[in-house]
């Protein structure tokens, strides 16, 4: 992965799309507690392309919605004295924390637990929905997604990260079993379906991609980290996944990924972004799509020359950010604010696409 010069900015490579899509990160999670039926539904109801969702795995194999295994900072868990013994400390993908973990408990434990806002500081409006919902099951955000489907009379597309995979692989508890199975009581398990895998592993991407035939997405991580999957003696980085030698290897098994958005947006020592790098087009060359993450609207996730002031929950200039990348050529959008970046969308397409005299913009 290279930066661009600037008379290569003519040259940047184009979507691979039509209309690069908007995909709701864990649902609005910029207006409701992620991944809640109710951050779903928002979403959908702005007019996003796709939900994405997080898959982790309780203690008799069901799966569930939750950014992470350690669920104290996304659930009342830690106040709730009949799980008091559960709390303990784990690594997992590397990492030391002490918490309550989803593979602890069992789905009817899970279920008495109230979903709460992950950044309560940062976004204090979504903690009044704190408690008014719980965790949902892959099954029940499958069974949303087809009822909102119908109700909208488009089709919502579903955006699936595993996470933990190896992790979970070592404890017993693989993640693709059940996935298939979920997906195939809904008849989602076909080339025809809007839903695709992703994962920041390689491991599990590698072996789902000889089990189905729906599109898998390899997640790219800031370019210094590396895939918690690979053996010791595998040195590489994400950045060198993000290499034209590394998208090669993904291509064997992949069908698109999704970099985090300073692999395709570079910063400068000062924080801001110019030019984009190379991926995207390097990407296109071998046709994986590109879906970039996570674009959020609040001045502390933004590049500095399109943050407003200096509060760093104020919003900034995320429509400019996105602006950046549909220039860039990706072909989907990954964000917690999905109305900002449709509205961006509308912008740009409003000189294209024909509409009738007081036509709303919202994607039916």
């Amino acid at each position: 992965m290279t930066v661009t010069r600037e008379s290569e900015v003519l040259d940047r490579a184009a979507s691979l799309v039509v209309t690069p899509a908007v995909v709701a990160h864990r649902g609005a999670s910029g207006h409701r507690p992620e991944h809640t039926l109710e951050s779903y539904r928002t979403a959908i109801r702005m007019g996003v392309d796709d939900i994405e969702l997080d898959l982790v795995i309780t203690r008799d194999g069901v799966l569930v919605a939750r950014h992470e295994s350690e669920i104290s900072r996304t659930t009342d868990v830690a106040g709730r004295p009949e799980f008091a013994h559960l709390r303990t400390t784990r690594t997992i993908d590397g990492i030391e924390l002490t918490g309550w973990f989803v593979e602890d408990f069992t789905l009817a434990e899970l279920k008495t637990l109230a979903a709460r806002e992950r950044m309560p500081g940062t976004r204090p409006d979504n903690t009044a929905y704190d408690g008014a919902e719980g965790i949902p099951t892959f099954n029940e955000v499958l069974a949303m997604v087809g009822a909102e489907s119908v109700r909208r009379g488009r089709t919502v597309g579903v955006m699936v990260e595993l996470k933990h995979a190896t992790y979970f692989d070592s404890i017993g508890l693989p993640l693709d079993e059940p996935l298939l199975d979920d997906l195939a009581r809904h008849g989602l398990d076909g080339p025809w379906a809007r839903v695709s895998i992703m994962s920041f592993e390689t491991t599990i991407l590698r072996r789902l991609a000889t089990r189905t035939r729906l599109p898998v997405i390899q997640l790219l991580e800031k370019a210094e980290l590396r895939p918690a999957d690979l053996e010791v003696d595998d040195p590489r980085t994400y950045g060198d996944l993000a290499s034209p030698e590394g998208l090669a290897w993904i291509d064997e098994y992949a069908d698109g990924i999704g970099p985090h958005k300073s692999l395709v947006l570079p910063r400068d020592g000062s924080g801001a972004i110019g030019l984009p790098s190379t991926l995207v087009r390097d990407a296109h060359r071998l046709w994986l799509t590109v879906h970039v993450w996570t674009v959020r609207a609040e001045n502390r996730f933004l590049p500095t020359n399109l943050r407003f002031g200096g509060a760093p929950d104020a919003l900034g200039d995320m429509a400019g950010e996105v602006r950046a990348l549909l220039d860039a050529g990706v072909d989907g959008v990954i964000t917690d604010h999905p109305e900002i970046a449709l509205g961006e969308w509308r912008r740009r397409h409003a000189a294209f696409t024909p509409h009738p005299p007081g036509a709303g913009w919202l994607r039916p």
